[in-house]
């Protein structure tokens, strides 16, 4: 066994709704991407759009098969946290599948406004507006408020945000609660959110008494995601017993907002049991309200990288294979680790990696460096292996990251000053039509150097 594709199909359960290969070329979800590549040039970033519906339907079908098998009343909202991947493709795409949407800016507020001119989105739009919020962010939201989209929920981060809203018409509002950290971090208690023990008495002290301000949500987000740890399962019990016990003395409040944090597949081997944790998670809702005999919520989500990040890809070429000595061969790519895939350089993320042509050639162990002058540009290992094996080839070489979707562009200075001025990678937009046939288009070419000149004021 020394070809590639005997190395990756013995080594996993490969073949399958993502990964495929045929005559030694690799298939995304059914797409040939070698001739794409070759059509549009390197470095590639793509975007796949049916991958984004699937994970949203996935989710809503998870939720809704879980509720109905424990008789849960409540319903399930899925809404998308726009910071994710702000383009327009992305948020039109998620938005056919009827969901709400997150917002965490006042920039944010501007997207909402484009999508309500262009019909896309009306004012019965759900529309959670979270994160910490300066001045900027809460007149936006109360110009939200204003125009009459009727669904518009703030959820206050600190107490004084409430100050924001006084005075703006009917107004639903939700409160984040603090969650405590894993015992790794460097502090007990997130920085978002309001402390357990205020909130009671921030509810009785300034909202039961609003005549025109209601509490509609609560809420919270643990850092690490939604895992089968004693930590997930203690402050989601935390948060479920808190609604209970507001719930008894508030009878607006109606929706638990669990956050974000449905993992994506980061390695050929990864391995999550979506049906468990959401079985689980209804089920436990449902159990501590019954005890307590208070209505059980509606359960809102806001998946980011869950929605986006499986749909997205970038491919490099080999520029050149560099023997720095007995043992270390390094593929030069025609790109950059540090910028177009921050992740990996500034949190050591690990990326599905494969090749995209060569797949019947046999392989050795190589790394990958990329172009710029840093010394922390590269990538030598795998989540499950701490090396990595690629084709030998004396033709074009195309590598692959998987399901970068989520957060690579915005953290990479999408359009800006990156580092070394290495260019942002054109975008192509992969999609099907309604008979399935593949299609896809440039949605921006490669940065160029006069755009950068002008950012930097040398332009005339």
């Amino acid at each position: 066994m020394r070809k590639y594709v005997d190395l990756i199909r013995h080594t996993f359960y490969f073949d399958g709704e993502d990964f495929a290969v045929q005559n030694g070329e690799l298939y995304f979800h059914g797409v040939q991407l070698a001739p794409i590549v070759e059509q549009y040039g390197t470095p590639l970033r793509f975007t796949y759009l049916p991958k984004i519906s699937q994970n949203i339907q996935k989710a809503k079908s998870l939720f809704a098969s879980a509720m109905q098998k424990v008789g849960y009343e409540g319903k399930y909202n899925y809404c998308y946290c726009t910071k994710s991947s702000h383009f327009s493709f992305v948020v039109e795409e998620a938005i056919k599948n009827q969901i709400g949407l997150e917002t965490s800016s006042a920039f944010d507020l501007e997207i909402i406004m484009a999508l309500h001119r262009k019909g896309l989105i009306d004012k019965n739009q759900t529309i959670l507006h979270n994160g910490y919020k300066d001045p900027t962010y809460t007149a936006a939201i109360r110009q939200i408020l204003h125009s009459g989209f009727q669904n518009s929920i703030p959820i206050l981060d600190h107490t004084s945000e409430i100050e924001a809203y006084e005075g703006a018409p009917l107004t639903q509002i939700g409160l984040r609660l603090a969650t405590d950290e894993e015992p790794h971090m460097q502090f007990y208690t997130s920085r978002l959110g309001i402390p357990l023990k205020e909130l009671l008495a921030f509810y009785e002290q300034r909202l039961k008494n609003q005549s025109t301000i209601k509490l509609k949500l609560l809420h919270f987000f643990v850092n690490a995601g939604i895992k089968d740890t004693v930590h997930f399962w203690s402050e989601l019990n935390k948060i479920v017993y808190t609604y209970c016990e507001l719930r008894k003395i508030c009878p607006d409040l109606s929706i638990l907002d669990i956050g974000g944090g449905f993992p994506i597949k980061d390695s050929l081997g990864f391995q999550y049991d979506y049906e468990y944790m959401t079985d689980s998670i209804v089920k436990n809702i449902k159990q501590v309200c019954d005890e307590h005999n208070v209505p059980v919520p509606d359960i809102y989500t806001e998946f980011g990288s869950f929605t986006v990040g499986e749909s997205g890809g970038i491919i490099f070429s080999v520029l050149e294979k560099k023997q720095q000595n007995d043992k270390e061969l390094w593929y030069m790519l025609d790109g950059s680790l540090i910028t177009h895939l921050p992740d990996v350089w500034g949190m050591n993320q690990k990326f599905i990696m494969l090749a995209v042509n060569n797949w019947e050639n046999d392989y050795h162990h190589v790394h990958l460096g990329g172009r710029t002058c840093d010394s922390m540009d590269y990538y030598t290992s795998e989540k499950h292996i701490a090396k990595i094996m690629l084709p030998k080839s004396d033709s074009k070489q195309y590598i692959g990251f998987f399901n970068t979707g989520a957060y690579q562009e915005s953290l990479g200075g999408y359009g800006g000053i990156q580092h070394c001025l290495i260019p942002a990678a054109r975008h192509v937009i992969i999609d099907r039509d309604s008979q399935g046939e593949i299609h896809h288009h440039l949605f921006r070419d490669q940065q160029n150097s006069a755009e950068m000149l002008k950012i930097l004021g040398y332009a005339q």
